[in-house]
């Protein structure tokens, strides 16, 4: 029997068990153990992907768990702790001979045995194997190759922000410039498009869509996320939802309007003003430097219609109880304690039902939250954008 659960595969370290940084720009309280208590206790998360799995003290921090009795590998692959699973992630900076610029890419591993000897290889070629997202010194097919050898899936990350990703500096037209398009298992759109923007480009038509929190703090988890149809959340179900295996299948993304991203429109990098892409200068300020947005990225690459493609699953407009306008802390925990999990509130309990627990007002804005009614002013050049109140 196929279930459907919640997974959101772009989870960062910001602490080891040591206190040492992991991920240098994400908060300390972002430990492994946290999030796995956060993602199963609070967020109602069933399936995440930590992509600082990679670390050496990372993976002994989730051996000392098993030791302790708290988690256990799964046959199918991935790690159980409580009602969440584990799997076992790497992002890499990839900057080859091919590259217009430095791309950032995810792999996934079934198995501590697999990451630990994926750490291994990666020790001589990177720096530092002890940070997140570090350069990785080899060509992207070797990479990819090496992913495979290991029984991994292969995942180009937030593929359109204008820095570090496969559109927006990578490549000039086509992912085949860098990468082997047979050994990518999907592709992680990122917090400035959506699946209708994506769809715009007909080379990724072929690839299941993922939206993921990119989480930089526990609060950020489940910003953006999935729900994924399953036997049961593990690795090797996962790798079947990507490849719509016997009715396995992502049946709805769920993410925040692409206009709240932090480079959805085209602005001046120094007083943020919006302007055409084919400026050079500012008009406000005269500032040379313009961020391209990935609104009008898209554009550039466009080689389809702008619809979703039939096998598409729908794509959701939500963000997070801590973006509604005057939901405090204190609200957000007040609604835990009488609904259990952050996924329950945002996806399940009805009005009638909210407005015993918080007020009127607020119960409404949950409801339009759900049903992706916001006022929106548009990010860009970095900034997010913000739901009006």
């Amino acid at each position: 029997m196929l279930t459907s659960y919640f997974a959101d595969m772009h989870i960062h370290i910001g602490r080891d068990m040591y206190n040492n940084p992991v991920k240098i720009t994400a908060s300390n309280k972002l430990t492994l153990t946290n999030i796995l208590m956060e993602a199963s206790r609070r967020k109602g998360i069933d399936l995440i992907g930590i992509i600082d799995s990679h670390v050496p003290t990372v993976q002994m921090e989730i051996l000392h768990l098993i030791e302790k009795g708290q988690a256990i590998e799964l046959d199918e692959g991935g790690i159980r702790f409580e009602h969440v699973t584990l799997i076992l992630g790497c992002e890499l900076e990839v900057y080859d001979n091919a590259c217009q610029g430095p791309i950032h890419v995810l792999a996934y591993f079934p198995s501590i045995k697999r990451i630990s000897a994926f750490t291994e290889w990666l020790k001589h070629r990177m720096k530092n194997i002890t940070l997140s997202s570090q350069r990785y010194y080899g060509t992207a097919k070797q990479l990819q190759n090496k992913v495979k050898e290991l029984e991994g899936i292969f995942i180009p990350a937030h593929i359109f922000t204008p820095f570090k990703s496969l559109y927006g500096k990578g490549v000039k037209q086509s992912l085949t410039e860098i990468l082997d398009p047979k050994q990518i298992d999907g592709v992680e759109l990122g917090l400035s498009s959506d699946s209708m923007m994506a769809d715009q480009i007909k080379e990724l038509h072929a690839y299941t869509y993922l939206s993921n929190s990119d989480a930089h703090s526990l609060n950020k988890i489940g910003r953006e996320y999935q729900a994924v149809l399953l036997k049961e959340p593990s690795f090797i179900e996962f790798c079947r939802a990507l490849h719509h295996v016997n009715g396995r299948k992502i049946i709805a993304n769920y993410g925040m309007n692409p206009q709240l991203g932090k480079y959805y429109t085209t602005v001046c990098a120094n007083c943020l003003q919006t302007t055409s892409k084919e400026r050079s200068t500012c008009v406000t300020c005269g500032a040379q430097k313009i961020i391209k947005g990935v609104f009008d990225r898209i554009q550039e690459l466009s080689t389809a219609g702008k619809s979703l493609s039939s096998h598409r699953p729908p794509y959701k407009y939500q963000v997070p109880l801590e973006y509604i306008p005057t939901l405090g802390p204190k609200t957000f925990q007040k609604l835990l304690d009488h609904f259990g999990t952050e996924m329950n509130v945002i996806h399940h309990v009805p009005f009638p039902q909210l407005k015993k627990v918080v007020s009127e007002k607020l119960a409404d804005a949950i409801i339009n939250m759900r049903e992706g009614k916001q006022s929106i002013q548009a990010g860009g050049g970095g900034t997010y954008g913000t739901i009006l109140s």
